[in-house]
């Protein structure tokens, strides 16, 4: 860890909140990614969640920080798993169907960066998958508070992203905002008992007070302006085999 009021994901996601997060989130990637199409998908980051288990694209992958674990690698067996130095991404411009970012922006020093390589990467009509926690959560609220009491309650190596911001910034990029979802309003305990005293909350949260859930979940439409697919969208890159691998660099080439 950089530092002593960090957590890391491994630990957290072993934790009550941390299931209790996973598990929304998974539920609403199974249900949205079965239904998005085309030859290439990318998850970046937290491995703890298997975005693309339902997804039917031909190749998907996994990219993870060159500083993960090797165990890691294992849950993912039927995956291509690349490992790289974040933000940098190793593939071919326009390359890419659909690309998921599970707090990955939230876990990097240099999120604007990351975003312009995700924009790069994108085929145009690509599809973006984003989740963060809300700033304007109970959840959020404890996080803030970490500079009085030195410790973190949920794992950001860098303050978190308001939902309003990170709208901006996708729009900025030319992004087309196609929906956003709220979730996780029981309040922020780590005892499994207090969350299950109150699991009522969930569904008058999503009812009542949608914008205050613990974790929100962006998707967004790569636009080109000026340009009208008909038929299969072009490929700038002939040479990315359904593995997935990534596009050589100068680095990779002095290091054979």
């Amino acid at each position: 860890m950089s530092n002593q009021s960090t957590i890391e994901w491994s630990a957290w996601a072993a934790s009550a909140p941390g299931r209790y997060v996973l598990a929304w989130e998974q539920a609403q990637l199974d249900r949205l990614v079965s239904d998005i199409f085309g030859y290439y998908a990318l998850q970046l980051g937290l491995p703890q969640l298997d975005a693309l288990r339902e997804n039917r694209m031909p190749s998907r992958a996994v990219v993870l920080n060159a500083e993960s674990d090797l165990k890691m690698l294992a849950a993912f067996a039927e995956y291509s798993c690349i490992r790289c130095d974040l933000p940098e991404l190793p593939f071919a411009s326009q390359s890419v169907d659909l690309l998921i970012l599970p707090h990955t922006l939230e876990l990097t020093c240099e999120p604007h960066r990351l975003l312009r390589e995700v924009e790069r990467v994108l085929l145009p009509e690509g599809q973006l998958v984003i989740f963060g926690f809300n700033t304007l959560s109970l959840w959020g609220a404890r996080q803030a508070l970490k500079g009085l009491t030195k410790r973190s309650f949920v794992p950001a190596h860098r303050k978190l992203i308001a939902f309003s911001r990170l709208k901006d910034w996708l729009k900025l990029l030319g992004f087309e905002l196609n929906r956003g979802r709220f979730g996780c309003y029981q309040p922020p305990f780590m005892s499994e008992q207090w969350l299950t005293r109150f699991a009522c909350v969930e569904k008058a949260g999503d009812r009542w007070w949608p914008i205050f859930g613990a974790v929100y979940m962006i998707t967004a439409i790569k636009r080109v302006r000026g340009v009208r697919l008909v038929g299969a969208a072009p490929r700038s890159s002939a040479a990315l085999a359904p593995a997935l691998p990534p596009v050589a660099t100068p680095q990779t080439q002095r290091r054979k």
